[in-house]
């Protein structure tokens, strides 16, 4: 049979348009499907990583311009002008959206406009039109997931929160996983008063504890006023202030409520339940194989969709490892262990590897290795802020299971370690490696101080 095209994608961000240029690039007649053009990029381009790191960095001049004076700067008091940063993070996105373009139509890529829908394994429609492939790609990503209380329809998501028109004087924030904390921090830097409720006893549940502890003391420490334990009940609008009650009758006053509880797959107009592409229950996601395979032949998936690993250095993985596999004859094979991250929290958090508890899970006895310490920037700044380090290993065999930190450049210095833990680095190694001072990342090839921690469900049984 012929098809119009040997690969047709739905969805142009960083999964759909990573395996597309390279499929077209190996000689594959490939269609991409968006909505619009000018949402080719997807999430992180256009309503995640890329804008949220841009307000990051421009709130993080507030905190240089005030440790400038300890070293010997006069500034002056600065201005910030928040219709200023908006407007040229717009400009910004708005190049980078053209570049993606270009990307696609540079490889030969035919851009498709409009809302795909899955007809069978090897046709996809837009309105009224059919297109037929011999493989389907499903790259939609994901959209902001509101916690669904009283009086939600008052709050906003993410991204309304990137491209406020004003700054709010007080914002109160529903969830602290990375969104949560990434928006705290931005508009506390900002001037705004901040509240964040949680439920759990620490901010990021999902990482190390004491990493989620320590970022959680410093974030109360910067003056977030933090409400852990606590759920959302009832969103309320009365003369344009908004309220949040919470479970303990506590309510909050603020001029945004920025609802931070998650994402979910966009899978609602692809029509899945009719040509039966299985899905998660609760959350939608598509599942797949290892191969990246849907339930249904010639179709894959692939990035925030599947709900695996949210990232979008993962997605791109995923994309160029499905060409490979459809147009070279390589198996998909993809690095699932020591995936690193980051929080772009004020201070940033990074980790690569095991947390201290599923590491306690796994193994019968590891080591923990620990450092806190005062970075050389806040002596004359005069900041009492710490930064945290964290290194898990298997006695057994001296190998690295997990780094963490918790501090300035968290992220820049956590990526080459991640390459260290992924050679199976032990700490042999790392002690025998020669640091670079003065530096926080020698921290991490000096540390001795040493405890262990057993797992307690093994050796009951």
């Amino acid at each position: 049979m012929t098809y119009d095209f040997d690969l047709l994608t739905i969805g142009a961000g960083s999964g759909g348009v990573s395996c597309s240029r390279r499929a077209a690039g190996y000689g594959a007649r490939v269609g991409i499907i968006e909505r619009t053009h000018s949402e080719i990029g997807g999430t992180c381009v256009l309503h995640g990583c890329v804008p949220k790191k841009l307000l990051v960095m421009g709130a993080h001049f507030a905190e240089s311009f005030r440790d400038a004076a300890g070293y010997g700067w006069t500034t002056g008091t600065p201005e910030f002008d928040w219709v200023t940063l908006q407007a040229n993070k717009a400009h910004e996105l708005l190049r980078l959206n053209g570049i993606y373009r270009d990307l696609l139509t540079n490889s030969g890529v035919t851009i498709l406009a409009g809302t795909g829908r899955i007809v069978d394994a090897h046709t996809v429609a837009i309105g009224d039109k059919t297109f037929t492939a011999a493989h389907i790609l499903i790259a939609t990503g994901s959209h902001p997931h509101a916690l669904p209380i009283a009086g939600a329809e008052h709050s906003i998501t993410s991204d309304v929160a990137l491209d406020l028109p004003e700054l709010p004087r007080r914002i109160v924030i529903i969830g602290a996983g990375y969104i949560g904390v990434e928006f705290a921090g931005i508009f506390h830097a900002l001037g705004v008063e901040v509240h964040l409720v949680y439920r759990r006893p620490w901010v990021l549940p999902h990482f190390d504890q004491d990493c989620a502890r320590h970022l959680s003391e410093t974030l109360a420490a910067r003056g977030i006023h933090l409400h852990p334990g606590r759920a959302a009940r009832a969103i309320a609008s009365t003369n344009n202030q908004l309220s949040l009650t919470l479970d303990d009758g506590t309510v909050l006053s603020g001029d945004v409520i920025l609802n931070a509880t998650g994402r979910r797959p966009n899978v609602a107009a692809l029509g899945l339940a009719d040509v039966g592409i299985a899905q998660h229950p609760e959350t939608g996601a598509i599942l797949i194989d290892e191969h990246l395979r849907t339930s249904i032949p010639h179709i894959y998936a692939v990035g925030d969709v599947v709900d695996e690993f949210n990232l979008t250095p993962y997605a791109i993985k995923q994309g160029r490892a499905l060409a490979d596999a459809l147009f070279l004859g390589k198996p998909v094979r993809i690095q699932r262990d020591f995936i690193p991250t980051a929080v772009f929290s004020q201070p940033p958090l990074a980790t690569v590897g095991l947390s201290e508890e599923a590491a306690r899970s796994a193994f019968d006895r590891i080591d923990i290795y620990t450092s806190t310490f005062r970075p050389m920037l806040n002596t004359l700044a005069g900041r009492d802020e710490r930064t945290f380090m964290k290194m898990i290993v298997d006695p057994g065999t001296d190998q690295v299971l997990g780094v963490h930190m918790v501090g300035p450049d968290a992220p820049e210095i956590m990526q080459g370690f991640a390459t260290a833990l992924l050679c199976g680095a032990t700490k042999a190694q790392f002690d025998a490696t020669i640091g670079i001072h003065p530096s926080s990342a020698e921290e991490f090839v000096t540390m001795t101080t040493r405890r262990t921690a057993h797992n307690t469900l093994k050796a009951c049984t």
